[in-house]
């Protein structure tokens, strides 16, 4: 029986951010990526240090997804990375939960803006009038 929900895959995130690494990371992932409306969730929990390497590396990711109208969502992240994704304003560009699993079921949800919203609402209706 087919539910009609779309596949989320889930990576871990390197530890280590050597050449060699990130080049088999982004070979694994490259299979998600070119799917149609990626969803990919990164597994953060073994990241130590959160420098520029990383950084460049989730952003790439993030990238990818949105190329082909997808989304990148971080999961369990440690607290020192969390510090450096907040500090570079990072952070502000993925949904982050504590668990894998609630990244995975946050693809299916709908938004919390969306969820019910009326097509024209009070505000809409005023600047309608206006």
């Amino acid at each position: 029986m087919t539910t009609g929900l779309r596949a989320v895959a889930v990576k871990r995130f390197p530890d280590e951010l050597s050449v060699k690494l990130k080049l088999t990371f982004l070979h694994e992932i490259s299979g998600v990526m070119s799917a149609n409306r990626p969803r990919l969730v990164l597994d953060c929990s073994g990241l130590g240090e959160c420098n520029s390497s990383a950084i460049h590396l989730l952003l790439h990711c993030l990238e990818e997804a949105m190329k082909r109208n997808g989304d990148v969502r971080l999961a369990a992240i440690p607290p020192a990375a969390a510090v450096a994704l907040v500090s570079t304003g990072v952070a502000r560009l993925f949904e982050k939960f504590d668990t894998t699993a609630e990244a995975v079921n946050s693809f299916h949800q709908l938004p919390k803006d969306t969820e019910r919203q009326p097509l024209w609402g009070p505000q809409q209706e005023s600047e309608k009038a206006a």
